[in-house]
């Protein structure tokens, strides 16, 4: 009896997540220098309710305090009771800012993808399955409602085409 045995390279990136802050406590990260990486906020939603992740975001070449003052949250029904979250990316060394970019817009389509918030709808359809069936997620620290761990291999369609059977005794002889 063989053995399927399926071998894949997987894109490992890690962020570390802080918060909550407020919206008048996010000014202490408008300067932070390089302070990019991707952000939840979380509030009211209608139909959700109370305290739901509303939004995933992303702050490229600008810093993160800048880039969620820039999305008017000031507007919503109740601003004064965001949760707003900060992720950075982490590893051995700060890759090149090209790389960098990259990272950040795939974790934060990736992270949209699986989540759904109720607010990014109009960005599912960014979604390219193919791109993320390698990229392999962890989530650390102040993460909230998101997944600890999010892989390609079970959130994209990369095992689809495998043939696996169920494990049993019978077989087994």
């Amino acid at each position: 009896m063989s053995s399927l045995v399926l071998t894949f390279q997987s894109r490992l990136i890690q962020i570390d997540w802080e918060g909550p802050y407020s919206l008048e406590t996010l000014t202490d990260l408008q300067d932070i220098f390089q302070d990019y990486g991707i952000y939840q906020v979380y509030g009211k939603h209608p139909v959700y309710g109370k305290d739901v992740l509303l939004y995933i975001g992303k702050a490229d070449k600008q810093t993160l305090g800048k880039r969620v003052l820039q999305e008017n949250w000031w507007d919503t029904n109740d601003s004064k009771h965001l949760k707003i979250y900060a992720g950075r990316l982490a590893g051995e060394q700060t890759p090149a800012d090209e790389i960098w970019s990259k990272e950040i817009d795939l974790v934060e389509r990736f992270l949209i993808s699986v989540h759904k918030p109720a607010y990014n709808s109009k960005s599912l359809w960014l979604i390219r399955d193919v791109e993320f069936q390698d990229l392999h997620i962890l989530n650390w620290g102040d993460y909230r409602d998101l997944l600890p761990e999010i892989s390609g291999l079970r959130w994209t369609s990369r095992l689809d085409t495998s043939e696996y059977n169920i494990y049993s005794y019978a077989t087994n002889k």
